[in-house]
């Protein structure tokens, strides 16, 4: 009888508590109001590294497709394992959706996302063609984006020196984050894994720690030679690292709410798909975007750019000569309810912080700067208060 009583205690506070997680929100900015562009920019919103029925995902493509409707994304890019038969018919429009069907490919020890309008057909030819793109020493010579996934997930990473080749890294996966957060403790992500009916955003929230192996990485590279960084959803809706059956946990959805690209143009879609594909293309190629925790909310109306004296503007991914007068420029486009900063960095060291809606920092030298904007929501119990970035730029490349 006391077992039975205390049973019933436990279920009836898990769903007392699964009540009080249901209620709980973590915008960053106040839910409700109009989203609104960077002032000159159009802001589109969308995922790389999405994985469908084809390959490793649990979903059709139109599945697939369907949920990054409901998700209000502006694209998506499909990286389907190693599908040497390219599924033309799904690129172009699906409503207001761009999707781009593009691949992931195995290559040596890792995962090489790849996009081009020249697809790959047979797999005995993936090796050759893929080193000799990787050897290539200056990328932004060729139209296709070459993007290392997870460099430090457990199971397919890059051993060695990193090739010339390379366009960009992954610097935010929530699957290698979810890995991760296993070695760290795995009661942990068991308990996120019990509340994540109640509440999907906080269960993955929770465990979400600095990306620092990610991010060192990148700050080292891209002080030899301009490198782009990445957030990619890792969508397959199946399970993080406590089991591989086929069950949606996170749900495509849900992936893709969690990290985005953010890719600032400076005319709109035409809703046309080769032109469009282009637009999105170039863009990614260039470093015109940012990554951003869309779990905290969407930061629609950031912007990170240089300004010389003149007035002229440099977007995020340019590579420009030092010259005085150079100002960097972050802004957001709503103030946030949390406290918040926007820091920028010079070859990932601080180098100036505000804690309000614009930076503007003089440029003293040569160097890679970056920004991030972090901020500091309180989680529901038992984790309270944190500091966790929410936004990050690509860099900005002064030489000499």
């Amino acid at each position: 009888m006391k077992l039975i009583v205390a049973l019933t205690v436990m279920i009836l506070g898990y769903f007392v508590y699964g009540f009080y997680l249901s209620q709980s929100s973590f915008d960053a900015i106040p839910v409700g109001l109009k989203e609104e562009n960077p002032t000159d920019f159009y802001d589109y919103r969308g995922v790389i590294n999405v994985h469908t029925q084809l390959s490793l995902g649990s979903s059709t493509p139109n599945e697939v497709i369907e949920d990054a409707k409901k998700s209000d994304l502006d694209f998506v890019v499909i990286t389907d394992v190693n599908q040497f038969d390219h599924v033309e018919s799904l690129n172009g429009y699906s409503g207001n959706l761009l999707v781009m069907n593009e691949g992931e490919y195995s290559f040596l020890d890792s995962r090489l996302l790849y996009l081009s309008d020249n697809h790959l057909e047979r797999a005995q030819e993936s090796t050759l063609f893929f080193t000799d793109l990787l050897s290539q020493q200056d990328p932004q010579m060729r139209e296709s984006l070459l993007i290392i996934a997870h460099p430090f997930k457990d199971g397919p990473t890059w051993t060695g020196p990193f090739p010339p080749g390379l366009d960009g890294l992954e610097i935010m996966n929530p699957k290698a984050i979810a890995s991760r957060a296993w070695k760290r403790s795995p009661l942990d992500v068991m308990w996120s894994f019990v509340i994540y009916p109640f509440n999907p955003r906080y269960a993955f929230l929770r465990l979400f720690r600095e990306p620092t192996d990610e991010l060192s990485l990148w700050d080292q590279m891209s002080q030899e030679r301009p490198l782009l960084g990445f957030g990619g959803a890792d969508a397959s809706a199946r399970a993080i690292p406590l089991t591989d059956y086929l069950i949606k946990f996170p749900s495509y959805q849900t992936s893709f709410q969690i990290v985005n690209n953010h890719v600032l143009l400076d005319s709109e879609l035409t809703g046309r798909y080769p032109k469009d594909r282009q637009k999105i293309m170039s863009a990614l190629k260039a470093g015109q975007f940012y990554v951003s925790l869309d779990l905290l909310g969407n930061p629609k109306g950031f912007i990170a750019k240089l300004q010389d004296k003149d007035g002229k503007v440099y977007p995020m991914g340019s590579k420009i000569k030092f010259k005085p007068g150079l100002k960097l420029i972050a802004e957001l486009g709503r103030e946030p309810v949390y406290y918040y900063e926007i820091v920028s960095l010079q070859n990932g060291d601080r180098f100036e912080t505000v804690n309000s809606k614009r930076l503007e920092a003089e440029i003293t030298g040569p160097g890679v700067y970056r920004v991030i904007v972090r901020v500091s929501p309180t989680l529901p119990l038992p984790d309270g208060t944190r500091w966790i970035t929410w936004i990050y730029s690509n860099p900005f490349f002064i030489r000499p």
